[in-house]
């Protein structure tokens, strides 16, 4: 095997699930992965996403797949719940934000998009590797904050319940929560709430 098909298989093996602009970047021929994929040396997982064959994908790797398809999208809402345990729902699609005038993604992924804007957008995100991919994700306080602001989308009793839980597991102060609810404009919804929280 050339140097090149080695280099790409490693640079596959070490991202979980790599893109053809992952390639460039990395100055390697792109057209390789079709050929890589036809000697069954990788396996196409999505449009534009690749991994090794028999990769076992963690439970999260939708995420991953969402993130290295809109990389300028953020995991939140019920989606950032689920991935830190802080809901009993399952939910179908993947829920992200995005700016106010960034192009909604063309993707066959099982998206769910909202759009936040100013702080709302920029403030408690943080960065987890999953399946080798960086995914941006809200932070368990701004999460709740979030489930406060879409509860007519998402429901009321899934944001107390998550409030409830990210409380007793101590994922996040009340200070921080009390921080995002006034980021979102939630504090007078939350109030009452995160008082009768124990």
């Amino acid at each position: 095997m050339d140097s090149t098909k080695q280099q790409i298989l490693d640079l596959v093996r070490q991202r979980g699930v790599a893109r053809p602009r992952d390639l460039v970047a990395a100055g390697l021929p792109r057209h390789y992965l079709r050929r890589l994929t036809e000697a069954g040396l990788v396996e196409r997982v999505g449009r534009g996403l690749y991994s090794l064959p028999g990769d076992e994908p963690t439970e999260h790797r939708t995420l991953a797949e969402v993130a290295a398809r809109v990389p300028h999208g953020i995991i939140v809402l019920l989606s950032a719940l689920q991935l830190y345990g802080l809901t009993s729902q399952m939910p179908h699609r993947v829920w992200v934000a995005i700016g106010p005038k960034d192009r909604a993604p063309a993707t066959e992924l099982p998206l769910r998009i909202v759009r936040f804007s100013g702080a709302a957008l920029t403030q408690g995100i943080e960065e987890q590797v999953i399946d080798g991919v960086t995914v941006r994700v809200t932070s368990p306080a701004k999460t709740i904050a979030d489930c406060f602001k879409y509860r007519n989308k998402i429901g009321l009793d899934v944001a107390i319940e998550a409030l409830r839980l990210c409380i007793e597991s101590r994922r996040c102060s009340r200070s921080e929560l009390w921080q995002y609810a006034t980021i979102d404009r939630v504090a007078n919804v939350m109030r009452p709430y995160l008082e009768s929280v124990a």
